[in-house]
């Protein structure tokens, strides 16, 4: 599956990419970099099994194990000491982000009750694009039985892309439901 996306890139979307923007070679041609997904767990400070049925949670969902995130300084409000787990992060790459990216188009995304598709305004003005989600469950690889807590999840997609035009052309390309 992620290489039926990687080919439609090369063979679609570069050259589509080069005749509107006008590049001069396809090495200019804007592509995707990296996705990162990250959840915050911030109950982990009183339990610590939800920090690992999180990043089981990640792993299936990615297909990567993801890193356990440390708290930068503490907050007595939040009885929080600096160093301790607080989130998890993944970082994907090559295959398995087409993969990732694929099965987010695809399977979960349209999974969303009342989804209109995604909005345009979460570029951030360097070609990259931020979605959050609200639950994991939306993934079908997640088995809804098994999770202890609905949680929420932030999909960063990294772009070499150098504004939002190129950005969004590149996502839209690629497949993703933006909202007219």
């Amino acid at each position: 599956m992620p290489v039926r996306l990687r080919e439609k890139y090369q063979q679609e979307i570069v050259p589509a990419l080069v005749q509107e923007f006008k590049f001069t070679s396809v090495m200019q041609a804007p592509r995707l970099s990296k996705i990162v997904v990250n959840v915050g767990v911030g109950e982990a400070v009183q339990n610590a099994k939800a920090l690992d049925a999180t990043v089981n949670d990640i792993t299936i969902i990615t297909g990567q194990k993801p890193v356990v995130t440390k708290a930068r300084k503490s907050i007595a409000a939040f009885k929080l000491r600096e160093g301790m787990p607080i989130g998890v992060m993944v970082t994907l790459r090559s295959e398995r982000m087409y993969d990732f990216f694929d099965r987010l188009v695809h399977l979960a995304l349209p999974r969303i009750r009342d989804f209109r598709g995604v909005s345009r305004r979460s570029l951030d003005g360097r070609g990259n694009y931020s979605l959050g989600l609200r639950e994991q469950i939306i993934f079908p690889d997640i088995d809804y039985d098994k999770i202890d807590k609905l949680r929420g999840l932030e999909i960063v997609i990294v772009t070499s892309a150098n504004d939002d035009a190129q950005a969004y052309t590149l996502l839209k390309r690629l497949g993703m439901p933006f909202r007219d």
